[in-house]
């Protein structure tokens, strides 16, 4: 099954490309731009869901769900909202087909016009904040702290499976408050989660910091991100938060009695994760022989594989197999034992490799009478012989284990991957070289547009969590606060 992937160090985009399709994680669909997501990467996705879930749970957030269809004139009540999403809306117009009377199928009805378009989500602020008007009404009634679990649609001409697509998978959260202060808090408390679940569950790790105004979301009076890297060297937004002020609740009149009954407009957050992460997470662990799946997200964590070739050796081997699987189960452990009789243990151990499930026990006649089986590892690929007895209790910590190297790999390169420059020069070399790129820049929109026409690097994020470092602008020399985060970027 490897050989049928492209080698990273040979064409890293098509070795990508290679692995979601053998790993049976999702497919071009018949419908341009859009994917179909199988069971497989679905699954993974779940796991990503549930974990985020039960995080935004934990912090006080519901769950609830708002119209796919935006009535168009929503778009027009904040002017930069509008304009940072206008090139990537899909406008339904008409609400009826009909039979063509040529008898070449269906056509549009033209008498079924709508009498206003509906935008079909890219987002959901506008319909939330409309309908939030009606929600709140006094201080009692703050914070509301919504989170939503949808699809969005983003008109994208140049797609690329989980990374980018037509129609992707995401969470959106929305939050009101009574203050400036209590919008702020949540925006910051979001990104830390975000970070906590790159890091202790995706194994990856993030930089954390605010977007230029450049790079700001739509509407957005702050964007706050996490930023990974991947093995080739590009970074990749993993999360967004963004501080709304009262942006969105001027523009739908959402206002609120405060506790000295004086009438004021709420302050608004929102923020969110997609199916991305899904391409974040096969392209910062991943091998030439396939997926490395953490242990915390594999849907899989354990696979069983009996070597036999005789029904009477199978019989034994199911006995021990089926106990064994019973005990990690009760540790909460998800396992499979693989006993179909139509592939052979090598072609078995191929296909788990390629999927990336963590941990694979194999067990032949030779390892019954033993006492032993060959206990391997996805992520170094390292195989030992163990005892049977206590095999059980020792999963959990090996698993443990896998999650962290993982991490740790990924940190290493990250941190060998990270260089400080102070002139231009410099930036070009270490641009090239791949990586984040620590740079003084003079703050303004037109220096940091001739720095991405002329390398194809952007400004990842403004570091808040460093002290500040004053300096001068390698491309003006003029004076600089910090340094902030370059790289080229997916």
């Amino acid at each position: 099954m490897a050989k049928e992937i492209t080698p990273r160090s040979e064409d890293y985009s098509q070795w990508y490309n290679n692995l979601v399709v053998k790993a049976d994680l999702a497919e071009n669909s018949a419908v341009r731009g859009c994917m179909v997501i199988k069971p497989y990467g679905y699954a993974i996705w779940e796991k990503m869901q549930a974990q985020l879930d039960r995080m935004f749970k934990d912090t006080g957030h519901s769950n609830a769900y708002f119209p796919l269809f935006i009535p168009k004139s929503f778009f027009s009540r904040e002017a930069a909202h509008v304009e940072g999403f206008a090139k990537e809306c899909a406008v339904v117009t008409h609400y009826r087909l009909k039979n063509d009377p040529n008898g070449k199928g269906v056509v549009v009805d033209e008498d079924a016009k709508l009498e206003e378009e509906l935008i079909v989500r890219p987002t959901s602020e506008t319909i939330i904040w409309n309908t939030y008007k009606g929600w709140i009404q006094s201080y009692r009634d703050l914070p509301l702290l919504i989170n939503q679990w949808a699809n969005v649609v983003r008109w994208e001409m140049r797609t690329r499976l989980f990374l980018r697509t037509a129609e992707f998978l995401w969470q959106e959260g929305h939050t009101a408050h009574a203050t400036r202060e209590e919008a702020v808090e949540e925006t910051e408390k979001i990104i830390n989660l975000y970070a906590d679940f790159a890091e202790n569950y995706m194994a990856m790790p993030v930089l954390k910091g605010v977007k230029s105004e450049n790079e700001r979301f739509a509407g957005a009076v702050e964007t706050y991100a996490i930023e990974a890297l991947m093995q080739d060297g590009k970074a990749l937004q993993a999360g967004t938060s963004h501080f709304l002020g009262q942006n969105f609740a001027k523009a739908f009149d959402v206002k609120f009695l405060d506790r000295s009954g004086k009438l004021e407009y709420v302050w608004a957050t929102s923020w969110g994760v997609s199916t991305r992460l899904m391409g974040a997470l096969i392209m910062a662990h991943s091998d030439d022989n396939g997926l490395v799946l953490p242990p915390k997200l594999a849907p899989l964590q354990v696979i069983i594989v009996p070597i036999y070739r005789k029904k009477e050796e199978l019989d034994q081997i199911s006995t021990v197999a089926e106990e064994l699987m019973t005990m990690l189960k009760k540790a909460g452990i998800s396992v499979k034992y693989d006993d179909r009789d139509t592939h052979k243990p090598g072609w078995k151990f191929a296909e788990y490799e390629m999927k990336g499930v963590p941990v694979r026990i194999a067990i032949g006649p030779r390892d019954l009478a033993n006492g032993t089986a060959e206990v391997a590892r996805r992520d170094t690929l390292e195989k030992n012989t163990l005892p049977l007895e206590g095999l059980a209790e020792k999963i959990p910590p090996l698993l443990e284990e896998i999650q962290q190297q993982i991490y740790r790999k990924a940190l290493r390169f990250r941190d060998a991957s990270i260089y400080t420059v102070d002139s231009y020069e410099a930036f070009r070399e270490a641009i090239e070289k791949g990586g984040f790129v620590l740079a003084h820049w003079d703050g303004t929109t037109e220096t940091e547009m001739k720095i991405k026409e002329e390398t194809k690097a952007t400004i990842r994020i403004i570091p808040t969590e460093s002290d500040p470092e004053p300096g001068k602008c390698i491309v003006t020399g003029k004076p600089s606060p910090r340094r902030v985060v370059f790289a080229r970027a997916y």
